[in-house]
């Protein structure tokens, strides 16, 4: 089904002319609330203020309340669409709109560890990518920091943004590492050398080696920053793969006290059960199971299932380019669950599970009294790609369900758009038969 028939047709969502009333009552749907409640069949959502009021069934309907008739169809939390640079960057051909790594070494003994470099300085909320993404039931995303040739493996920190126009980042930040065969390069060709380093940065945080010293890595800015990592205050990201690698980073984590999360991890499943034990979230790719280097060739399509057996929370990546295909993300859960990943886990892994490992779960992620109103009813199974948003809320708001790319669209159509709906001119003149 396309998105202007589910918006016509499937929909049928008895809008008022105020769209941005945040007073909102959607009837009869499958709420997948992706919390304690499970799924609810025929059940009602309240919200008011911006904010979830009520789950159930046979709600009362205050007084001027807009009401929205799901007709059964699923309603889910707004998803998350993986770690991305939406925001960041606009074409990733053009260095000029590209923001999220830092490079200001030329080679290893250059080296400038920068772990202070937070990349939600430059997010742009009017970027063309946010309602491309939005228009697909994406809500939030990690905005992540990149490791560049002629930066380090510490390459700075990211943090959560919401896709309601907002500018501020919501949470603490999170800092993102890259280790393993990608990263040998900017430690002298070799993965050893990794772990001498991330214990040089600690030795240095901990007052060691002096401010200063010609062998230090680390700003006073970086020290500060590091410290809070240390002390409990944000989650590491370490993109790794390999098991043996992964097997040192537990170590490591676990010695330096250190909270951390797996960003691919196509061997993590071989260590399935030390990962539920230390509580370490994994964000995978379940579609990159062809080995692309030596570290990964135990990359499998089960590794979402194997994780998720053993007790470890699983979220989703995409190990391309999530940013101009951020849709995709649903794809991923939708493979996991094909290859063995109980459905609501799938759904979990794009809404409460990276809420949780991001600490912002207290506010989105799952559909439940207090949480904030984002959410999406979709006109079919939200897993499925040829499901479509049919409408998103974020903050009880309906958002213009438009981006760039269905302007262009529908500028190419047939019948045209009238101008006073938002239409843009025919790109074609009206008798063209092409």
């Amino acid at each position: 089904m396309n998105r202007a028939t589910a918006l016509a047709g499937a929909l049928l969502l008895a809008l008022s002319p105020t769209l941005a009333a945040q007073e909102l009552l959607i009837r009869n749907a499958t709420v997948h609330t992706a919390g304690a409640q499970g799924t609810l069949k025929n059940a009602d959502v309240l919200v008011s203020g911006g904010k979830i009021r009520a789950v159930g069934t046979g709600l009362a309907a205050p007084a001027g309340v807009q009401t929205v008739d799901a007709q059964g169809r699923p309603v889910t939390p707004a998803l998350f669409g993986g770690i991305t640079e939406i925001g960041l960057e606009e074409v990733s051909g053009e260095r000029a709109t590209v923001d999220e790594s830092l490079a200001l070494g030329a080679n290893a003994k250059d080296m400038v560890v920068r772990p202070e470099f937070d990349v939600t300085l430059a997010y742009n909320p009017e970027s063309v990518l946010v309602p491309v993404a939005r228009v697909e039931g994406i809500g939030w995303t990690l905005l992540g920091a990149g490791a560049a040739a002629g930066g380090s493996i510490v390459a700075g920190q990211g943090g959560v943004v919401r896709f309601d126009g907002s500018a501020e980042p919501m949470g603490k930040r999170a800092l993102f590492v890259q280790l393993g065969s990608d990263a040998a390069e900017l430690t002298g060709n070799s993965r050893a050398a990794q772990w001498m380093i991330l214990d040089q940065l600690i030795d240095e945080v901990n007052g060691r080696i002096p401010v200063g010293s010609h062998v230090a890595l680390l700003t006073p800015a970086g020290r500060d920053t590091l410290k809070r990592y240390l002390d409990g205050g944000g989650r590491v990201f370490v993109d790794i793969d390999r098991a043996s690698d992964i097997r040192q980073l537990l170590k490591w984590s676990k010695d330096k006290g250190v909270k951390v999360a797996i960003v691919g991890g196509a061997e993590s499943w071989k260590l399935a059960s030390d990962l539920a034990a230390a509580k370490v979230p994994v964000f995978v790719d379940p579609l990159a199971n062809l080995p692309s280097s030596f570290d990964e060739i135990g990359a499998s399509l089960d590794t979402a299932a194997k994780l998720r057996a053993a007790g470890v929370e699983v979220s989703f990546a995409q190990s391309g380019d999530g940013s101009h295909n951020a849709r995709k993300v649903r794809q991923l859960a939708g493979n996991a669950v094909a290859n063995g990943l109980p459905w609501e886990d799938g759904l979990k892994g794009l809404t409460s599970v990276p809420a949780e490992a991001l600490g912002v779960g207290d506010q989105i992620g799952r559909i439940a009294p207090g949480q904030r109103a984002d959410l999406v009813l979709w006109t079919g199974d939200p897993l499925e790609v040829t499901t479509v948003a049919a409408q998103v809320w974020l903050d009880g708001r309906a958002i213009p369900m438009r981006s760039r790319q269905t302007e262009l669209r529908d500028r190419y159509l047939r019948t045209a758009i009238p101008a006073e709906q938002g239409g843009l001119p025919r790109a074609y003149p009206a008798g063209d038969t092409r």
